[in-house]
């Protein structure tokens, strides 16, 4: 069966659109959908894709785009903080895992060549799907969560080493050179050096100057051009289009730009990375996987077992916990998306045989299936493996808070004791009030203990934990770090706890502020709008308004969910269509032409309220009506504001044009 380039991309977007879908409705991961569609669609599935070299080349930009993303996220000052678990320990984990399959492939009769890039694929585990999951299960900040991050880390910095020398492997796959193995390495190490040199000094002033034009379109060009122009000239260098695009990355994440760069090449990212997925997906023959299936599990179950033991053995010889080192086996024993990056390059360079090709691929794709289902249930297994070490850990924490909190009486509970809850902290000291705080930086606590401070380790979603604080006792709670998911649980365990203490919440805005309020907090501080009400309570002092009326000002908008700080027009700046319909409801003005539906009509006969719109004002003759009567009569070339989200906005003005 034949296809044109165009029939078969919307095939693959059509497919790709619904199987997204159901992925998403079952809670799993895209990257999953992705796979499913390749298998589908691809040339061992139904055969309605061919597996053409287009069709690769244009996936291929996928990984280039994730290795430049990566580059966005390669903070020098951040890897030097954490460089202990970064490169102590997640440089272990790679190293080991890699050690220790290699050596059992050898033992089977396998090539150094195939043995060294199964065990890389094997030592990367799903960034994207340990982080998503963690999230959820407000996890990331715990200590196997920021265990976990510091070993993806270094897992995605390891890709990099693997690029360069796979390809070299592959080309001398008989001959075994070793010198071509240094000469490649020392190329690498000299166009990357080149490249960060140059980008030193013509980067910051290129964008400089595209940043001046104020051009969306011209910013996402530049992006665009300089992030495949690295690559092409890596390519040039014989090494790796990812290598290029995670330098161009790298550079642009040391310039002011970094966030703007990371929002506009988001969507080219996921589009072309969901390609790169289906192109893999293709490469697994559905049709050899009965006869290998018993060699699928038990690759599985070794993968499993292998990267569990390495981080229990490495947890041994660094003295942490057994039951953090078993969480932390637990969460990161699967297959990863470098993995089938890796994979990629080897079936290109045909390093592995077909039928140890599909047992690979198959296993990376069942371990990630199955791997949300063994992340979501860590701590339950953790707790019935290593229940003396674990609980006994647990309970010596929640006997010192519960031994340092015992005989405090209208205290305040912080959760959180960054730098809005230590600041929090100094204030209410100030007024002779006692306070006991929670965190999970480790550092921080430490310090602020050792200082006599009553702040302690522990997780403010947990029950236990606030039950410790001595909640029961407490005046007021206060959650001062903006996560909403971990504030309703906090809000939720509090009121089990003690049902009439007062909760005072921090958010970054008032996406969630009903829901938050309905749950039962009695105060929630949006601290973007807050801005706005300090900035302007400091303006009208200057004006010369007296402070009691300032002051009823602000109260009044705080009443009312600051309601009038909603109403403002988004300009160009359009909210994402997934983000809550407060964020996205705004100010859209409408000017009545003439022989429009509306003319002669009222504002009660128009019924605009059950589009939920709202008029907000109505400009009449040149004259401003603020919140204007409902029975005013509209004539041509009246200004209607209305108040509402963009699709509400466009029906309303439908029906008010023609009815």
């Amino acid at each position: 069966m034949s296809h044109s380039v165009l029939q078969e991309i919307i095939v693959l977007l059509a497919v790709s659109v619904i199987s997204v879908v159901v992925f998403r409705r079952l809670a799993m991961p895209p990257i999953l959908a992705y796979l499913f569609v390749g298998m589908l669609v691809g040339p061992y599935g139904w055969e309605w894709i061919n597996d053409s070299e287009d069709i690769r080349f244009l996936a291929e930009f996928g990984v280039v785009f994730l290795m430049f993303t990566v580059g966005l996220e390669f903070s020098l000052p951040q890897l030097i903080a954490m460089r202990k678990a970064v490169f102590g320990i997640g440089g272990a984990q790679v190293v080991m895992t890699t050690t220790v399959v290699v050596i059992l492939l050898l033992l089977t009769g396998q090539s150094f060549s195939t043995a060294f890039i199964i065990g890389g694929v094997i030592a990367l585990s799903s960034t994207a799907i340990v982080i998503k999951q963690l999230n959820e299960q407000l996890e990331i900040q715990s200590r196997h969560g920021r265990l976990s991050v510091a070993i993806l880390i270094f897992q995605d910095l390891a890709v990099i080493p693997f690029l360069i020398i796979i390809p070299t492997l592959a080309s001398d796959a008989q001959s075994g050179v070793a010198m071509d193995l240094l000469f490649a390495l020392f190329k690498a190490i000299l166009v990357i050096g080149i490249m960060l040199a140059a980008g030193r000094w013509l980067l910051r002033p290129l964008f400089q100057e595209v940043a001046k034009q104020h051009s969306a379109e011209l910013f996402t060009l530049a992006i665009l051009l300089f992030s495949v122009t690295a690559a092409w000239i890596t390519d040039l260098a014989g090494l790796s289009l990812a290598l290029g695009a995670f330098i161009a990355g790298m550079m642009l994440a040391e310039t002011e730009f970094k966030h703007q760069v990371e929002v506009d090449i988001r969507p080219f990212r996921d589009v072309l990375l969901g390609l790169f997925f289906i192109t893999v997906g293709m490469l697994l023959n559905l049709q050899v996987l009965p006869s290998l299936f018993p060699w699928i599990m038990l690759t599985v179950l070794c993968l499993i077992v292998i990267k569990f033991v390495v981080i229990m053995t490495i947890a041994h010889f660094t003295h942490i916990e057994k039951g953090v080192a078993s969480r932390t086996g637990l969460v990161l024993a699967q297959g990863g998306e470098f993995g089938f990056a890796i994979l990629s390059i080897a079936f290109a360079n045909g390093v592995m045989n077909q039928e140890l090709s599909q047992i690979i691929l198959a296993s990376l794709i069942i371990s990630m299936v199955i791997s949300p289902f063994i992340i979501r249930y860590n701590g339950h297994l953790t707790k019935r493996w290593f229940a003396d070490s674990y609980l006994v850990m647990r309970d010596r924490n929640l006997h010192e808070i519960e031994e340092e909190t015992l005989e405090l009486e209208g205290h305040v509970a912080i959760c959180g004791y960054g730098r809005i809850g230590q600041n929090i902290a100094r204030f209410i000291s100030k007024e002779g009030f006692d306070y006991v705080a929670v965190d999970l930086d480790p550092v921080t606590v430490r310090e602020a203990h050792d200082a006599g401070e009553h702040v302690f380790y522990g997780n403010s979603t947990n029950k236990e934990i606030l039950k410790a604080m001595n909640l029961k006792s407490a005046r007021i709670l206060v959650i001062s770090y903006d996560d909403y998911n971990a504030a309703k649980v906090i809000i939720e365990n509090a009121h089990t706890l003690n049902p009439d203490i007062p909760i005072l919440v921090r958010t970054r805005d008032d996406s969630h502020l009903t829901e938050l309020q309905e749950l039962g907090a009695t105060e929630v501080v949006p601290e973007t709008l807050e801005a706005s009400l300090m900035l302007s309570s400091h303006l009208m002092i200057l004006l010369g308004i007296p402070v009691r009326r300032v002051f009823r000002s602000i109260q009044e908008v705080r009443q009312s969910r600051y309601q009038l700080l909603h109403e403002f027009y988004h300009g160009q700046d359009v909210a994402d269509t997934r983000a809550a319909d407060i964020i996205r409801e705004g100010l859209h003005s409408f000017t009545v032409p003439d022989g429009a539906f509306c003319v002669g009509k009222t504002l009660d006969e128009l019924q605009l309220d059950k589009f939920n719109v709202k008029v907000t004002t109505l400009r009449h003759d040149g004259i401003t009506h603020q919140k204007p009567a409902a029975d005013v009569l509209l004539e041509a070339g009246d200004v209607l504001v209305l108040y509402s989200t963009p699709e509400d906005s466009e029906r309303a003005q439908m029906l008010l044009l023609r009815g």
